[in-house]
């Protein structure tokens, strides 16, 4: 199929009504860090793409007390830079520093890597571990979808592009005190996908964990959320000795990664699980214990 037109629009709801007009057959373009090679390898064949750079509200970065908004079109590059979003959300500013290159990370966006759905995003790990929703514009309106429930396998989202378009991604903040890790293995420092990462997050309330989330890739067809580990450690006090040590062990138990010629085998990377989970859980009990939270609540 060749690409006929071009279009920009100038808002979300102009882009949909163009997708609308094509029925299905035009497709979104933002970075265009994977469109670009799919459509070249025949992998993806739209009739029209729709470059939604021009709309002004994907681009935004709004941070208040009680979440964080981030336009779908903002890049890994501004994301990873963002001294704020550093204080609140070090887990993803650290994720999509890991991105690529930074050729890459100027131009891929975060709501693409999202929508592209590779287990292996070091971006979208983050999204699910920190409770992030999308907002979703239709022709039908907008709705909120947990980040979560946008993979459904290998290069499946649950987001349709050439129906819908994802405008905004919303980062709770609790009124607790909180922190995160982000932690990876992979051949090099750049141009390399990991061959395993985690993310991880942890909220305190009265001195004991109140809220846990782990999630680990790419060991699934999807982000894969550690939840015999967070079930553990939520209720426990923060300075109970060997948590991180125990949180390991029940994410190796769990995690059931596939052998793989690119990233080793299963069995090893299992062990990498209970390496970056026993980790990441230490240094983020370290910052609490420290009163280095990432966001102090109500007291901030």
């Amino acid at each position: 199929m060749r690409i006929e037109k071009y279009l920009y629009p100038t808002s979300a709801e102009e882009a949909v009504r163009m997708l609308e007009d094509y029925q299905g057959e035009a497709m979104i373009m933002a970075g265009g860090t994977d469109l670009v090679l799919w459509i070249k390898e025949g992998k993806r064949e739209p009739s029209a793409l729709v470059d939604i750079d021009g709309i002004k509200e994907l681009h935004s970065v709004l941070i208040q007390e009680n979440e964080i908004i981030l336009g779908a079109g903002v890049t890994h590059a501004e994301v990873a830079e963002n001294r704020e979003l550093k204080k609140r959300v070090k887990c993803l500013t650290d994720g999509c520093r890991s991105v690529g290159s930074p050729q890459i990370r100027n131009i891929a966006t975060v709501g693409g890597n999202i929508v592209s759905a590779q287990p292996a995003a070091d971006s979208t790990v983050n999204f699910v571990a920190l409770g992030a929703e999308c907002e979703i514009v239709s022709a039908e309106g907008r709705r909120r979808v947990p980040v979560e429930q946008l993979f459904l396998g290998v290069g499946k989202s649950a987001l349709n592009p050439g129906r819908e378009l994802m405008t905004k991604i919303y980062i709770p903040l609790p009124a607790c005190p909180y922190a995160t890790s982000f932690q990876r293995l992979a051949p090099r420092n750049s141009l390399a996908l990991p061959i395993v990462n985690v993310a991880a997050y942890l909220a305190e309330k009265d001195g004991r964990i109140a809220e846990a989330r782990i999630v680990a890739s790419p060991v699934a067809v999807t982000p894969f959320r550690l939840r015999q580990a967070e079930q553990y450690l939520t209720g426990k006090q923060v300075s109970e000795k060997g948590l991180a040590a125990a949180a390991g062990q029940l994410a190796h138990d769990e995690a059931n990664p596939r052998d793989s010629l690119l990233r080793g085998s299963g069995e090893y990377r299992k062990v990498l699980v209970q390496d970056l989970v026993t980790k990441a859980v230490e240094e983020i009990l370290g910052k609490l214990l420290r009163g280095g939270a990432e966001h102090a609540g109500n007291n901030v």
